[in-house]
């Protein structure tokens, strides 16, 4: 029954308020601390150290997060609509660090096109997709970048967020064309190719 229905009782009209919707309970479930693996709280920022290496995930001060029986807890300090919302996007984070400094992360893509390579170049890569040029890319510290054969290459690191973005970045030199199969494309990723505008034509 919603708030706008109107319940009759006693030939009296009576507004029945609003059904309170039940909260997110994502944020309300510990994160367990594998064995092997450090927590360090601060204010406004949490320091995870593990087998993978350190990662360094901020969160908003209006958020409490703590230490106890061997697990971090996130609490919000009202049930307000902004807090609940950083309740469970904290516990998400702070549950990739985690996860992050454990089994760590990776992405991998694929190179479309005739012609289309990569090479290792140190810790970086060097593409060579179409242009006149070589494109080389570097990663930062924490991550590696693998190369395979010579169209894959595996980028992994124990944050998340800066695998995501290096894998960004290597896509965005050569992004997949929809028309002529050719560029740099996620593994996995499903595209969905058009037909030019000759064979659309000729197929109508």
């Amino acid at each position: 029954m919603s708030g706008n229905e109107v319940l009759v009782s006693g030939g009296v009209a009576q507004r029945v308020p609003p059904t309170e919707r039940p909260l997110s309970r994502i944020g309300r479930q510990p994160i367990p601390i594998p064995d092997g693996v450090q927590v360090e709280v601060s204010y406004g920022g949490i320091i995870v150290t593990g087998p993978r290496g350190t990662v360094t995930q901020k969160y908003h001060p209006e958020v409490n997060v703590k230490v106890e029986d061997g697990a971090v807890v996130v609490e919000r300090l009202t049930a307000r609509k902004f807090h609940h919302s950083l309740h469970g996007l904290t516990r998400s984070l702070i549950a990739n660090a985690i996860i992050g400094v454990t089994d760590g992360y990776s992405r991998t893509l694929e190179l479309m096109g005739v012609g289309y390579r990569v090479q290792q170049n140190g810790d970086g890569i060097t593409l060579s997709v179409g242009y006149s040029h070589t494109v080389a890319v570097f990663p930062e510290d924490g991550l590696t970048m693998q190369v395979e054969g010579n169209n894959r290459v595996h980028i992994s690191g124990a944050d998340k967020q800066k695998v995501g973005q290096l894998a960004a970045k290597v896509r965005k030199v050569r992004p997949p064309n929809r028309y002529k199969e050719k560029g740099i494309r996620y593994q996995g990723e499903v595209l969905r190719l058009k037909p030019g505008k000759a064979a659309a034509r000729r197929s109508g």
